[in-house]
């Protein structure tokens, strides 16, 4: 692309929030300053019902900003799929990129993910914890075991290949997104939504990142009860039509 040729991309990242007083305002001020050139950025936090000060800390981080902010905030918890689901309504990007707010994923590899879109080789990237083995090394063994399980199953169910289905750094076209019908409402938003891509017929790229993962007592809200519902929704959109 020529440098006199205005970039045709926008991206909207959006930021889905529940409790994270401790790491909003970094991840927030870390999107901010992420370098993309001349590509049109916009900031999308959905705040999913907090109740530890965690949209007081938002407010904080998004006045006199110099990329466009939209706030959500939901009167009640409703679970990571909703809030995703409410900050991807919000927004206008031609490209979207989901940003966790609990800085497990690092928001300088925002480039690195959405590199393969900008360049016309993929219209859904996900970041995979598991492509490089020195960067998987810190993930916990059952972690390590309950992601291989439920991408083997996603790769037979759908024949994909992929190596991190269970990866929330995801990016993609926005008109990949539009037609796609989501029920989700908790962390069934990652197998729900690989799922109806695949169904759709998107190849889904992979690029390595960095991975660093926290614990229960640091925040950590996913549990072994996610992992069934994982399966439900794996099976459920492989065999049903809704």
């Amino acid at each position: 692309m020529s440098q006199n040729q205005p970039n045709p991309f926008k991206l909207s990242i959006v930021i889905p929030v529940y409790n994270e007083q401790r790491t909003i305002g970094e991840v927030i001020d870390r999107v901010r300053s992420v370098d993309l050139g001349p590509i049109a950025k916009e900031i999308v936090v959905s705040d999913d019902g907090s109740t530890d000060g965690s949209v007081q800390v938002i407010r904080d981080h998004c006045r006199d900003a110099a990329q466009v902010i939209k706030v959500h905030t939901s009167p009640v918890n409703l679970g990571k799929g909703a809030a995703v689901r409410l900050g991807l309504s919000y927004a206008t990007g031609d490209v979207v990129i989901i940003q966790d707010a609990d800085l497990e994923l690092d928001p300088g590899e925002v480039a690195r993910l959405i590199q393969p879109i900008l360049a016309g080789q993929a219209d859904v990237v996900y970041g995979s914890r598991f492509l490089r083995r020195s960067r998987s090394t810190q993930i916990p063994g059952r972690t390590r075991l309950a992601n291989r399980f439920l991408t083997t199953l996603t790769n037979l169910l759908f024949g994909a290949h992929l190596s991190d289905m269970e990866t929330a750094y995801k990016a993609f076209r926005r008109e990949a997104l539009i037609p796609l019908r989501l029920r989700c409402v908790r962390f069934d938003f990652e197998p729900e939504v690989t799922a109806r891509l695949l169904q759709a017929g998107y190849r889904i790229h992979e690029v390595p990142i960095s991975y660093r993962p926290r614990t229960a007592d640091e925040g950590k809200k996913i549990s072994w009860v996610d992992g069934i519902e994982a399966v439900y929704t794996l099976l459920r959109c492989r065999f049903s039509a809704s």
